[in-house]
């Protein structure tokens, strides 16, 4: 009889979903439930104060835009890191996972510090009248900081893995290397791609440490929606807390759910393109 390391289907399953419900399930739930005692008239009248929008607008799209960002230059430094041998190459893989390490106060701090007008960036950054620190580019460069590692970490191992007679192989059929990047290399990595994306922005839509130090917290302007939910438990309002982090969650879940579409459509185009 065939021995198995885990138990059998049923007490495994058993586990998992145990585990699920009191870590995942029992929380929305609980969330879902304290949002609704808000009232249909009093959540329609949150979630369409302009204030609220505009703290929904900068957090979700500025999670999306800085998720894209990363993508791109996470491509890049993976690249780099992966097929190439330099000196300092161990260091700056190691610093790759900086902002995991990083309490997000301290990264917060950091920035605002680093990107200020006499901070050593802003002061150079000042006389071109580009201003980061306490403005919406501030928030983009929090989120761009905190989220890309996510996508350098989830390409690494794809960029490895691929056979380098792929690309001689087009190469030998004419192709430049603008070509076999675009056509060949790029189709391959398009679901890790989209994969390091919905972490990326799944990390810095949610992001409240890092991002209040250098944001500036002006309402209407460079006010995140987690900071607005912070005020409301201040102020003892926690329906109304309650009702925004569910339709942040909402949100969150419906831009995971169209990457998960889109990355299941590129896994079947590159089946079929094989």
């Amino acid at each position: 009889m065939r021995r198995r390391v885990l138990p059998g289907f049923g007490l495994s399953l058993g586990y998992a979903l145990a585990y699920l419900g009191l870590i995942v399930l029992l929380p929305l739930a609980a969330l879902a439930w304290k949002a609704s005692g808000i009232g249909p008239h009093g959540l329609v009248r949150l979630l369409s104060a302009p204030r609220t929008l505009a703290a929904l607008r900068l957090s979700i799209g500025g999670a999306v835009v800085a998720a894209l960002f990363n993508v791109a230059i996470g491509l890049l430094v993976g690249w780099v890191l992966v097929r190439y041998r330099f000196p300092g190459r161990r260091l700056l893989d190691a610093l790759v996972d900086l902002p995991f390490a990083l309490p997000t106060a301290v990264a917060g701090i950091a920035l605002s510090t680093l990107y200020s007008p006499n901070g050593w960036v802003g002061a150079f950054l000042e006389p071109f009248g580009i201003k980061v620190a306490y403005t919406r580019l501030g928030v983009f460069v929090a989120m761009v900081f905190v989220g890309f590692p996510f996508v350098v970490r989830t390409l690494q191992p794809v960029l490895a893995s691929l056979e380098r007679e792929v690309e001689e192989a087009a190469e030998s059929l004419g192709a430049r290397r603008w070509q076999t990047f675009f056509r060949v290399i790029l189709p391959m990595l398009a679901p890790t791609l989209l994969t390091g994306f919905a972490l990326a922005m799944a990390r810095a839509v949610g992001e409240y440490g890092s991002v209040i130090f250098i944001a500036g917290n002006i309402p209407m302007h460079s006010e995140i929606a987690p900071l607005l939910i912070v005020q409301k438990l201040e102020e003892f309002d926690y329906a109304g807390a309650a009702a925004l982090g569910a339709a942040m969650l909402l949100l969150s879940f419906v831009l995971l759910i169209l990457v998960a579409l889109l990355q299941r459509w590129s896994n079947r185009w590159a089946e079929v393109s094989q």
